[in-house]
């Protein structure tokens, strides 16, 4: 359409300050998608100097740390990163119910960028797969959602 204006984010990461929050729980799949995002920012150009991560304990910690980073005025984008497997009981509901909202609450409340990257799976081996096997690195994937939505706001 004629006079019609668009808006794109680029993956273009360099300046920009991102923040990490991992939850430690089930870190052997959670430190494959912390590596797989800190990867995909510097092929995309971010400075390490730009680039903070904090652990925290498990998916339900992530939204604190996260609204804590979007209120610093430290990062221009936030990626939250973690792991939780259903198991027999309904915690798996709750805790990443909990964190997905909580991480959407920080994003709306805030206007920071907040690309989810947190794992729901059914079993530890769909989870694997998503953190760097088969079915490529959702930690990769959620990065450069964040660096993405920055640009995209920036140009807002």
């Amino acid at each position: 359409m004629s006079g019609t204006i668009t808006h794109n984010g680029s993956l273009d990461a360099s300046g920009l300050r991102i923040g990490i929050v991992a939850a430690r729980f089930n870190d052997a799949v959670v430190e494959r998608l912390v590596s797989g995002a800190l990867d995909a920012l510097a092929r995309h150009g971010a400075s390490p100097d730009d680039l903070r991560v904090v652990w925290v304990p498990g998916a339900f910690e992530v939204p604190l740390a996260l609204k804590t980073l979007a209120n610093s005025g430290s990062v221009d984008a936030l990626v939250a990163l973690g792991c939780v497997v259903r198991g027999s009981t309904p915690h798996f509901d709750y805790v990443a119910g909990e964190c997905a909202s909580g991480a959407s609450a920080v994003a709306l409340d805030t206007g920071i960028p907040v690309a989810f990257g947190v794992l729901t799976t059914d079993t530890w081996d769909q989870a694997v797969e998503r953190a760097g096997g088969k079915l490529g690195n959702k930690g990769a994937e959620a990065a450069a959602t964040a660096v993405e939505m920055a640009r995209v706001l920036k140009d807002l």
